[in-house]
């Protein structure tokens, strides 16, 4: 099997070699350089052609983020970013996965890390995700509907006509149940979700919980930045608060996300139970308690991201009452792990490209 080259770009020699000796240890990776800037990154991976380059968010001459933009533009390659937990460098970490990264590891102890060999095994693993994701996918040109208002005005409600068009099953579930939306997503998702939380109107009647895989103190930032985008309220779940209509709620990294019922109306659960499938938040964890609100129906979204998280929610979403299931398709998905492995289970109503999905969940609220 071919060795997946390697290059690290840290503006410290330190965290260079260290990183370096790390990854050197697993025997799938070859490092083939390193930088010490974003202008030398760029020069390097253009004349040594890296299969992933591990990027540092805070670089002199050239930050991480302007790299990463140069890097999409110029020479597409997938980039895992190193940040640190501070409020900069988590909201930098943020605009980098929007902007094309595939995935991130927060050093655990700041700029220069002394004990990463603590995140070793992540590193490796997110290195070697990244050697598989679609890259091309990731560049600038990608569409984010929803932008505009007039992109989603077309898509506020499902015309007269179309609804006598569609079956009996379909207009039972538009006068059935009041609707509740759920995302899972992993590798990929803070891109994807932008494109879908922006391409949903303010009036939507339902709200929706998000699962997205982060650490702690990152989701928090990831939520700031999808409000300012969007036409939607988007926010950090909070440990009691009631769920409202055209809200989304993103689990904090570190808790599980569900659902629980005070009086008539829903309210947000946290807690810190084991993790699922190597996970907290889990996606199976949110589906499956949303599964036990017996008087919504579910409108279950699976998106982009490495293994089966969700798969086996949507199972008990389908046993419990009514759903409507989207996955994300395998043309638009950085890793088509999860959405692959929702769509095993036979129970996805449609597959969307990621700028159609937003569209699929009006349709069916």
């Amino acid at each position: 099997m071919e060795k997946v080259k390697v290059l690290i770009v840290d503006d410290s020699a330190f965290m260079r070699k260290l990183i370096s000796e790390l990854l050197a240890e697993d025997n799938r990776m070859e490092i083939i350089g390193t930088a010490r800037n974003g202008k030398d990154a760029l020069l390097k991976i253009k004349s040594l052609k890296p299969d992933v380059v591990t990027l540092d968010v805070e670089m002199p001459v050239m930050d991480g983020l302007e790299a990463l933009n140069r890097i999409m533009e110029e020479c597409p390659t997938a980039v895992v970013m190193l940040s640190s937990t501070t409020k900069e460098g988590t909201e930098s970490t943020c605009i980098a996965m929007q902007s094309g990264a595939i995935d991130f590891i927060a050093k655990p102890s700041g700029a220069i890390s002394l004990d990463l060999h603590k995140i070793k095994e992540e590193l490796c693993e997110k290195v070697m995700a990244a050697s598989l994701a679609n890259v091309h996918k990731l560049q600038k040109s990608a569409i984010n509907v929803g932008r505009n208002p007039s992109d989603w005005k077309k898509y506020s409600k499902i015309e007269s006509k179309e609804i006598n068009d569609i079956d009996n099953d379909m207009k039972k579930w538009f006068h059935g149940n009041k609707k509740i939306v759920v995302i899972g997503t992993s590798t990929g998702g803070p891109r994807a979700l932008q494109t879908v939380l922006t391409g949903l109107p303010e009036n939507i009647d339902a709200p929706i919980l998000i699962v997205q895989h982060m650490p702690p103190s990152f989701t928090k930032s990831l939520a700031d930045r999808l409000n300012s985008l969007s036409r939607i309220r988007v926010k950090e779940a909070e440990d009691g608060e009631l769920i409202q209509k055209g809200v989304a709620y993103i689990a904090p990294g570190g808790f599980h996300f569900k659902v629980k019922k005070v009086g008539l109306s829903l309210a947000v659960e946290l807690d810190q139970s084991e993790q699922r499938n190597g996970h907290r938040p889990s996606v199976d964890v949110l589906f499956e308690s949303v599964s036990e609100i017996a008087e919504f129906a579910k409108i279950a979204v699976v998106m982009t991201g490495m293994g089966m998280d969700g798969s086996s929610g949507l199972t008990k979403l389908k046993r419990t009452g009514p759903l409507k299931a989207i996955a994300e398709s395998q043309e638009t998905s950085i890793v088509f792990g999860m959405p692959k492995a929702a769509i095993a289970t036979n129970l996805i109503d449609s597959i969307e490209d990621v700028d159609k999905i937003a569209k699929a969940i009006i349709g069916y609220c």
